[in-house]
């Protein structure tokens, strides 16, 4: 399955169909028209396939996450997305040609996933800052500027960003703070490469979490180079936090976007789910290395 409205699936399909078929793959091509029917399509076809592959952004992929974990089916992933996030976590390359080729060879890893309301992320779920940006990052803007186009919705959302007081509880540990942004992540690498935490692992049954506690935003623009590798917890105004397990709550319902798609709200209850589904992929300490 080819997500045809992502910024290249037109124009890679058949270079990935190509490559498939001759490592031996039969094919069974499918469509959707979004995210519940992409669901209810892998739920229909699980006792005729062994294995689903799919083609597009993150967003697409975290769509099929719960029928990935109902089934059962292995991934194979397609990047065809603007940022690719998971495909960089897990070492998959971006030229679709060489991301078939990891598929045919056929190597499975077991990852987690994070849920947040029983909502399914690979990547990361966050509010404020992030949910801002999404509702900034069109189509139009991800067509027009590519990976780019992040750095320009972030510039629009800081216009009209303002504090939210939160309180985040993860055991007997209760914060309350004044923030920009709660992030939590599953994987490594989010927002077209910034990295959740310089450690984070897709399987290490554990969720990282930061809050952005900046009384300036001009500070944001300083703590930047810092997300590229995932250093950002090294600033007094980053509080960050592991765990299997948190809840966050706002005064009022604040949104929740879920690898770059809005999906839930506060209060929020996230957990990881350890091993939940498989995907192909090279082995991480290839992915490491």
């Amino acid at each position: 399955m080819i997500n045809e409205n992502s910024r290249q699936g037109r124009e890679m399909s058949d270079a990935a169909v190509e490559v498939l078929e001759r490592g031996g793959l039969q094919l069974q091509r499918a469509t959707s028209d979004g995210p519940g029917d992409l669901v209810d399509t892998i739920r229909q076809a699980a006792g005729t396939v062994d294995l689903v592959v799919l083609g597009g952004g993150d967003g697409t992929l975290s769509s099929a996450a719960p029928a990935l974990i109902e089934t059962g089916l292995p991934l194979g992933i397609l990047p065809l997305g603007t940022a690719n996030d998971l495909a960089h976590t897990l070492g998959i390359p971006l030229d679709i040609g060489d991301a078939a080729q990891v598929i045919v060879e056929g190597k499975l890893r077991r990852i987690d996933l994070g849920e947040v309301n029983g909502k399914p992320f690979f990547n990361v779920a966050s509010l404020g800052l992030s949910v801002a940006m999404t509702r900034e990052l069109t189509h139009d803007v991800k067509q027009r500027w590519g990976r780019l186009g992040y750095a320009v919705s972030t510039f629009r959302a800081l216009t009209q960003m303002r504090p939210f007081v939160a309180e985040i509880r993860a055991g007997d540990e209760v914060h309350r703070v004044r923030t920009l942004q709660i992030a939590v992540g599953n994987g490594r690498y989010y927002g077209a490469g910034m990295a959740v935490e310089k450690d984070a692992e897709i399987d290490d049954s554990c969720l990282n979490l930061y809050s952005l506690e900046f009384g300036h935003l001009w500070k944001l623009a300083l703590v930047y180079p810092a997300f590229r590798k995932g250093r950002h917890g090294l600033w007094k105004e980053v509080r960050t936090m592991r765990c299997r397990e948190v809840d966050i709550r706002t005064a009022r319902p604040k949104k929740i976007n879920t690898d770059g798609e809005i999906t839930t709200e506060t209060p929020a209850q996230f957990r990881v789910l350890p091993r939940a589904v498989s995907v192909f992929a090279p082995a991480a300490d290839e992915t490491r290395a």
